[in-house]
């Protein structure tokens, strides 16, 4: 372990990375996020060619009018009026405020692009080819190392089928979660959000408890 980066310094580079990102980009710091919408690239592409055709709030707002008319029987403009109870007096107002002004936004920031999503999963994978190969470490290999093979298996045919169940249930609790490591451990700690903190030290927790259980009980 010599060989590493100190943990502070690790620190502060994925605070830059992090910080970089976010504001680069306007959106979280996220892998699991940025990896389910590049391998379902077409429906995302297809998300975002809708959204381009909606570029202007107004425009949104109009079209949404007009679908809820549509489907509702009504126009938009002309809004209905309760009648008033009888013996009463209605005021009628001849200004109707609209139901979206300008100054306000239709909906918050959508995703990231998807290119810069996949230009993400590819720096990552080029950043660890890059400094395994500068600092002389690089070499290919079908196994977890001597410390998976000493403390869970040896066999090749239960380190597959452990691994490949082991990656399942890291997916679908990633995305239970609404996020792994990186979003909610990065980007949501550092905001304060309580869903964040209570997901990394969940997961951190586990991750705590199961290698006391590998490393000093199995």
């Amino acid at each position: 372990m010599s060989g590493y980066w100190p943990w502070w310094a690790g620190a502060a580079g994925l605070a830059l990375i992090t910080i970089n990102y976010s504001l680069a980009t306007d959106r979280s710091f996220g892998v699991s996020s940025a990896w389910d919408r590049v391998l379902h690239w077409r429906r995302e592409r297809r998300l975002e060619r809708t959204d381009e055709e909606f570029t202007d709030e107004r425009a949104l707002a109009d079209a949404l009018a007009a679908a809820t008319a549509e489907h509702f029987g009504t126009s938009p403009a002309a809004p209905t009026v309760p009648p008033a109870p009888h013996g009463t007096s209605q005021l009628v107002e001849t200004d109707v405020e609209p139901a979206v002004s300008e100054e306000t936004s239709v909906a918050g920031p959508g995703p990231a692009p998807l290119v810069t999503q996949a230009a993400l999963l590819v720096s990552i994978f080029l950043g660890g080819l890059i400094a395994a190969v500068t600092s002389g470490r690089f070499h290919l290999r079908f196994d977890m190392g001597p410390g998976f093979r000493n403390v869970v298996t040896a066999n090749p045919t239960t380190m597959t089928v452990l691994l490949f169940f082991g990656g399942v249930l890291v997916g679908f609790g990633t995305r239970l979660a609404g996020g792994c490591s990186s979003g909610h451990g990065l980007n949501g700690c550092g905001r304060l959000r309580p869903v964040s903190l209570v997901a990394t030290a969940v997961f951190f927790g586990t991750a705590v408890a199961v290698s006391f259980l590998l490393w000093k009980v199995i």
